[in-house]
């Protein structure tokens, strides 16, 4: 039986992994506080569009961000609590010195 904490840092794991990218972490930081065009969101340095593509499904995938179409161009934003769901998958420092003072 898995327990819910193995659940909680695994689904956290994943999510983090999602954003673990340089381009990934680019292209939300490209998204806060607006929705862009796909065709705005090229990194620096710029890639491939097949390569942007996957970048954004890997992103989409995680419930991280949500495309909506308008005509032939998908307009790209963060998804509601997206931010709060990243902070929420990091360590609690508190915790984590706590832990650290047990251990020593």
């Amino acid at each position: 039986m898995v327990d819910s904490n193995t659940t909680d840092t695994t689904a956290a794991a994943a999510l983090l992994a999602a954003v673990a990218d340089p381009i990934r972490l680019q292209l939300l930081h490209a998204l806060i506080g607006q929705p862009r065009c796909v065709c705005d969101l090229q990194p620096e340095p710029a890639i491939p569009g097949n390569l942007l593509s996957y970048h954004l499904k890997v992103l989409r995938e995680a419930g991280l961000i949500e495309g909506t179409r308008r005509g032939r161009w998908i307009d790209y934003s963060l998804t509601d609590g997206a931010l709060e769901r990243l902070h929420a998958a990091l360590p609690d420092p508190a915790m984590v010195a706590r832990q650290l003072t047990v251990v020593r």
